[in-house]
């Protein structure tokens, strides 16, 4: 949610600043409170962000003193509403593999991934693995929604992807943030750190994070919960054409049966007056 969007069968779809502006405050606050925990376990002098939008969390890395910072993303990317200096930015069609030419301290790839093809999956860990020994990463899980998701995986997929390029998943971010109503749920429920396993002794605090009980569980946030239920209890008093707000989930469940009669009535008229 923080990038552009990729479309299907390899369009670009445009999003204008509005798009920006309504994900920036979001951003913005989620940044300013897990930025701070990257910046402690990794205390990275660069960082490059991959996906990076208009810069925003860049933004605030550069707030927490890291000023060696470089951003990548798509062409549709209003540079007049960059968050950082244009010169720090840079143009790239992520589905191909990208290389910068260097290395930075910390590379960061926030609601990215699942925008591209799943044939581009592997390619992408690599551009992303090819930047430094530390990613900072999430994608949407599957079912999440939002604009384009081509590719929505469970932690395991990702976690796979990076362990065959020699990168080990510390889950040390969410359990900080995950009650915390300043982050917007998808950061809380999505990030994760991976560490090339040679270089973990370099960092004190995640070594003692990795010698944990190896697991990063697949888990969905109580507001993506509460998100869905509603929606789903709407469209159930719109077909059962009752007032707003007065349909419970026990009578959502109830009503299934009916709903599935309701569907295939539907069908079977739509097929009779074809």
């Amino acid at each position: 949610m923080k990038s552009q969007e990729l479309a299907m069968a390899g369009e670009m779809t445009p999003y204008s600043t509005d798009f920006f502006e309504a994900l920036r405050e979001a951003g913005l606050r989620s940044a300013r409170e897990i930025v701070p925990l990257a910046v402690e376990l990794i205390r990275p002098r660069s960082v490059i962000d991959l996906g990076c939008g208009d810069g925003t969390w860049l933004s605030v890395f550069q707030e927490c003193g890291v000023e060696d910072i470089r951003g990548v993303d798509g062409e549709w990317v209003d540079q007049e509403a960059l968050q950082m200096a244009r010169d720090r930015f840079e143009i790239a069609d992520l589905r191909e593999p990208f290389r910068s030419g260097r290395r930075f301290d910390l590379v960061v790839s926030l609601e990215v991934a699942e925008h591209l093809p799943e044939a581009r999956a592997g390619d992408f860990v690599e551009s992303l693995t090819a930047h430094g020994p530390v990613v900072l990463f999430s994608a949407a899980i599957p079912k999440q929604g939002g604009e384009d998701h081509l590719n929505e995986q469970w932690p395991a997929y990702w976690v796979e992807h990076f362990l065959s390029r020699g990168y080990e998943a510390i889950d040390c971010i969410r359990p900080q943030v995950w009650e915390n109503e300043k982050v917007a749920w998808w950061y809380a429920q999505n990030t994760l750190l991976f560490v090339k396993s040679d270089r973990i002794q370099e960092y004190p605090r995640l070594k003692s994070e990795s010698e944990a009980p190896f697991s990063v569980s697949s888990v969905v946030h109580p507001q993506l919960f509460v998100e869905r239920t509603g929606a789903l209890e709407q469209r159930v008093a719109e077909l059962l054409e009752l007032e707003p707000g007065v349909v419970s989930l026990k009578k959502v469940l109830a009503a299934l049966p009916s709903l599935a009669k309701y569907g295939v009535r539907q069908k079977l008229r739509r097929m009779a007056g074809r």
